[in-house]
């Protein structure tokens, strides 16, 4: 019984930081970003340097961000159908409210340094910083990671990697192999340098998560993806998240309220 309170409680987190990044560890060396050696292949070819600068010359600029997505958690025992409300105030905090039949049933708030969340279905709460919730869930999280995966930018700052490239029916593929255990790959489109999908295997742990956008929407502060498929494959088991971007406004004055409710019961992690 425990053991199925500490599972429905850590994938509900998952759902509540809409981040499943926190079942891979990602952690690597920074180095200068470095192009392949090997010969242009066609005319349009670019060297990883090339993409990396024009992926960066794809700004997205905004002050606070508000969405509002269908969420669909699956995993090998259970399907869950939510709603989420997410606010953005850029670099600064994340607000996500998971709903059910209209009910809000979790909250996270989730800011540079810590980490704060509570959910109804255990009357549970935590409080801390994403070291101690990266060694609870097995991974190493940080704000920027989460904010970059909502708004379907690359997870790692690409200009502090080594990559090497190639070209394959309109999509560019760049290819860290620079740790032998943690291997990375970022596609690319090759006319508007948008992220299409991101891959990260750890070979030892025999841990893969894909993350893929689709539908991309322009709008005057740039472009975001509205369907967003985030699926996980380890050993114990596989996740599947898929959100879809219903409605999203820019630059709106955004509250960010969250208070745990009496009587909740501290999530405290060893």
């Amino acid at each position: 019984m425990k053991n199925t309170t500490v599972t429905r409680m850590r994938s509900a987190i998952l759902i509540c930081l809409v981040s499943s990044l926190a079942l891979v560890s990602c952690k690597s060396k920074a180095i200068a970003v470095a192009a392949s050696n090997e010969p242009v292949k066609e005319a349009n070819y670019m060297t990883a340097k090339k993409i990396i600068e024009n992926y960066y010359n794809n700004k997205i600029q905004f002050s606070t961000l508000y969405i509002k997505s269908n969420v669909r958690y699956a995993d090998d025992k259970q399907t869950q159908n939510v709603t989420a409300e997410i606010r953005i105030k850029k670099d600064e905090q994340i607000l996500v409210s998971i709903r059910f039949l209209g009910i809000t049933m979790a909250k996270a708030l989730i800011t540079p340094t810590s980490v704060n969340y509570y959910e109804k279905i255990n009357s549970k709460y935590f409080e801390g910083d994403f070291s101690s919730l990266s060694e609870w869930l097995g991974t190493d999280l940080d704000y920027s990671k989460i904010q970059n995966m909502l708004l379907g930018q690359a997870i790692d700052d690409l200009t502090k990697g080594k990559y090497l490239e190639s070209l394959l029916e309109q999509t560019y593929r760049l290819e860290d192999a620079s740790n032998k255990n943690t291997k990375k790959s970022f596609f690319l489109d090759a006319t508007k340098f948008l992220i299409e999908k991101q891959e990260i295997t750890q070979t030892a742990e025999e841990r893969t998560i894909k993350v893929a956008y689709a539908d991309n929407k322009v709008y005057n502060e740039g472009t975001l993806p509205t369907a967003v498929q985030i699926n996980t494959f380890q050993k114990k088991g596989n996740i599947e998240i898929n959100l879809d971007y219903n409605s999203i406004t820019f630059n709106e004055e955004l509250s960010f309220p969250y208070s745990v409710p009496k009587g909740y019961k501290r999530i405290i992690i060893k």
